[in-house]
């Protein structure tokens, strides 16, 4: 269950992403000519892209991985080329038609690409969560119960599944809790 706070922010933020910045979205994670400074915010966005692909195995074959606000699909189709299944899911159509448009050729039938909100529990269980750029738009009690949700769905997979990725594998892992986050988190039955 979303608070009232996060359900409107991320109805302010379907509005921005689909209509008021999705031309400078879309232009900024091509390979179009930009600006310096958005040449800048580019590389940025690689580099973090990267870093955050960098933690997990190189061979996801066989696992899930949810990219919770996708965006334009990047990282997406980077997994997916590692051999994931990908749900990836934003809260903005014209950013995941996009990303649609742009991942048809290079992975077909390893991204499901969805409209709708990252905390959906129909999402079902991952392997994997990524949330690159799409909890800090959110106040910070959202983003607590959102990394808590995020977190149970692929916990659960973890203690039920033995083997590196187990709980007693986190350094492994693509969520790095201490054990007192671990105490903290709801119950999982």
């Amino acid at each position: 269950m979303t608070s009232p706070s996060y359900a409107e922010r991320r109805s302010e933020l379907t509005t921005y992403f689909d209509r008021t910045a999705v031309e400078a979205w879309a232009r900024l994670t091509s390979d179009a000519p930009v600006s310096k400074i958005r040449a800048t915010v580019r590389a940025g966005r690689d580099t973090m892209r990267a870093n955050l692909l960098s933690w997990l195995p190189e061979d996801l074959t066989g696992r899930r991985l949810l990219d919770a606000g996708c965006g334009t699909g990047a990282l997406s189709l980077e997994a997916a080329r590692r051999g994931a299944e990908v749900v990836a899911i934003d809260v903005s159509p014209t950013l995941i038609g996009l990303a649609r448009e742009r991942t048809t050729l290079s992975a077909p039938g390893r991204i499901d690409f969805r409209v709708g909100d990252m905390l959906d529990p129909a999402l079902g269980r991952f392997d994997h969560v990524v949330a690159m750029d799409s909890l800090i738009h959110y106040a910070t009690p959202d983003i607590v119960q959102a990394l808590a949700a995020l977190a149970a769905i692929v916990l659960a997979v973890w203690v039920l599944r033995p083997g590196p990725d187990s709980v007693a594998g986190l350094p492994d892992a693509s969520v790095h809790l201490s054990t007192d986050t671990l105490a903290g988190l709801p119950a999982m039955h």
